[in-house]
């Protein structure tokens, strides 16, 4: 059973990966290597296993691109790079977390998000590529903490 303990930043050189598991889950990924500084890979046997990033704007934070190869899920990953990258935005100063998703709503429920109308989240937050371009607008908003 490979190692799921390893989450660190990601690297220069993890974009690659990160971007060939973005597509195999069917996730954009529009706009990350812009936020690689704020993304966070989960290694197992020295390879990228999962991701998850972060868009800064301020007290605002976007979750973004959490994903798990998939023979590895149903073992907590995800729960984990997400929770992860809820500490790193509470490090960096963001009172909001919000994200995109159009299958996984449950799964970010069971973790404290709950749904949000788009016209609440922040402007900081809509304009970036997510929203804009990025995810469909029949993609649920959500958020963690005050919007």
């Amino acid at each position: 059973m490979a190692d799921l303990h390893l989450i660190e930043p990601a690297r220069r050189d993890d974009l690659p990966h990160i971007l060939s598991l973005l597509e195999a889950c069917g996730l954009p990924p529009d706009g990350l290597e812009d936020h690689l500084s704020t993304a966070l890979v989960l290694r197992a046997g020295g390879r990228v296993a999962g991701c998850a990033a972060l868009e800064l704007y301020g007290p605002h934070a976007l979750l973004r691109s959490v994903a798990v190869r998939p023979e590895l899920r149903g073992r907590g990953a995800g729960r984990r790079l997400t929770a992860a990258a809820l500490s790193l935005a509470r490090e960096r100063g963001a009172t909001s977390v919000y994200l995109l998703t159009q299958t996984a709503g449950g799964f970010f429920s069971r973790l404290g998000f709950r749904p949000v109308d788009r016209s609440r989240v922040p402007q900081s937050v809509r304009r970036s590529v997510e929203f804009v371009s990025a995810c469909p607008e029949s993609a649920q908003a959500m958020v963690l903490g005050a919007p």
